[in-house]
Protein backbone atom coordinates (compact mmCIF):
# COMPACT_ATOMS: atom_id res chain seq x y z
CA UNK A 1 0.00 0.00 0.00
CA UNK A 2 3.25 2.29 0.78
CA UNK A 3 4.58 2.30 -2.46
CA UNK A 4 0.95 2.39 -3.96
CA UNK A 5 0.87 6.00 -2.23
CA UNK A 6 4.78 6.93 -3.17
CA UNK A 7 3.86 5.83 -7.25
CA UNK A 8 1.37 8.70 -7.04
CA UNK A 9 3.69 11.34 -5.90
CA UNK A 10 5.71 13.34 -8.61
CA UNK A 11 9.36 12.02 -9.26
CA UNK A 12 11.14 14.98 -7.94
CA UNK A 13 9.82 14.99 -4.56
CA UNK A 14 12.12 11.90 -3.76
CA UNK A 15 14.81 13.84 -5.16
CA UNK A 16 18.02 13.03 -2.68
CA UNK A 17 16.04 11.00 -0.72
CA UNK A 18 18.68 8.71 -1.08
CA UNK A 19 17.65 5.83 1.55
CA UNK A 20 14.01 5.91 0.23
CA UNK A 21 11.26 5.19 2.71
CA UNK A 22 11.22 1.73 4.59
CA UNK A 23 8.65 0.31 6.52
CA UNK A 24 10.06 -1.72 9.09
CA UNK A 25 7.91 -3.66 12.08
CA UNK A 26 8.43 -1.57 15.31
CA UNK A 27 6.26 0.19 17.34
CA UNK A 28 8.23 3.18 18.42
CA UNK A 29 7.80 5.28 21.48
CA UNK A 30 8.02 8.78 21.12
CA UNK A 31 11.45 10.18 22.25
CA UNK A 32 9.13 13.37 23.54
CA UNK A 33 6.90 11.01 25.82
CA UNK A 34 8.84 7.51 26.53
CA UNK A 35 6.93 6.09 29.40
CA UNK A 36 3.88 7.61 28.03
CA UNK A 37 1.60 6.16 24.98
CA UNK A 38 2.99 8.82 22.52
CA UNK A 39 4.04 7.10 19.51
CA UNK A 40 5.75 8.02 16.43
CA UNK A 41 4.56 6.83 13.31
CA UNK A 42 6.94 7.76 10.76
CA UNK A 43 10.72 9.89 11.08
CA UNK A 44 12.38 11.91 8.12
CA UNK A 45 16.38 11.30 9.06
CA UNK A 46 19.41 12.58 7.61
CA UNK A 47 22.27 11.57 9.43
CA UNK A 48 25.46 9.54 7.96
CA UNK A 49 23.45 7.12 6.46
CA UNK A 50 21.83 9.89 4.11
CA UNK A 51 18.34 11.20 4.18
CA UNK A 52 15.84 8.79 4.38
CA UNK A 53 12.32 8.10 5.51
CA UNK A 54 10.91 5.19 8.16
CA UNK A 55 7.83 4.42 8.57
CA UNK A 56 6.87 2.06 11.75
CA UNK A 57 4.26 -0.54 11.02
CA UNK A 58 3.95 -1.68 14.72
CA UNK A 59 2.91 2.11 15.59
CA UNK A 60 0.76 2.21 12.58
CA UNK A 61 -1.45 -0.87 13.39
CA UNK A 62 -1.07 0.42 17.61
CA UNK A 63 -2.83 3.64 16.88
CA UNK A 64 -5.35 2.74 13.13
CA UNK A 65 -5.54 -1.09 13.36
CA UNK A 66 -9.33 -0.96 13.45
CA UNK A 67 -9.38 1.38 10.63
CA UNK A 68 -10.76 0.44 7.52
CA UNK A 69 -8.69 0.02 4.46
CA UNK A 70 -9.53 3.45 2.61
CA UNK A 71 -9.15 5.10 6.08
CA UNK A 72 -6.04 3.55 6.64
CA UNK A 73 -4.81 4.18 2.44
CA UNK A 74 -5.33 7.95 3.43
CA UNK A 75 -3.83 8.09 6.64
CA UNK A 76 -0.60 6.64 4.85
CA UNK A 77 -0.59 9.15 2.20
CA UNK A 78 -0.88 11.94 4.85
CA UNK A 79 2.19 10.76 6.70
CA UNK A 80 3.83 9.74 3.84
CA UNK A 81 3.92 13.44 2.58
CA UNK A 82 4.31 14.96 5.95
CA UNK A 83 7.21 13.44 6.32
CA UNK A 84 8.66 13.81 2.88
CA UNK A 85 7.57 17.52 3.76
CA UNK A 86 10.31 17.62 6.52
CA UNK A 87 12.43 16.29 3.59
CA UNK A 88 12.28 19.15 1.21
CA UNK A 89 12.06 21.71 3.89
CA UNK A 90 15.66 19.88 5.15
CA UNK A 91 16.66 20.40 1.50
CA UNK A 92 16.45 23.99 1.57
CA UNK A 93 17.44 24.67 5.15
CA UNK A 94 14.15 25.19 7.00
CA UNK A 95 12.54 23.74 10.05
CA UNK A 96 9.02 25.07 10.36
CA UNK A 97 7.79 21.90 10.26
CA UNK A 98 10.05 20.50 12.72
CA UNK A 99 9.04 23.64 15.15
CA UNK A 100 4.98 22.71 14.16
CA UNK A 101 5.64 18.98 15.41
CA UNK A 102 7.59 20.19 18.45
CA UNK A 103 4.38 22.32 19.34
CA UNK A 104 2.17 20.09 18.83
CA UNK A 105 3.99 17.35 21.06
CA UNK A 106 4.19 20.16 23.56
CA UNK A 107 0.85 21.20 23.52
CA UNK A 108 -0.50 17.36 23.85
CA UNK A 109 1.57 16.44 26.98
CA UNK A 110 0.63 20.01 28.72
CA UNK A 111 4.03 21.58 28.26
CA UNK A 112 3.06 24.19 25.82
Amino acid sequence: MLNEIAETLPDGIFQELNGGVSLVPELKRSAADPQGGLITLGEYRHDQMGRYIVIYYGSICSAHGSDTWDELKDKLRKLLIHELTHHIESLAGERDLEIEDKRYIDDYLGRG
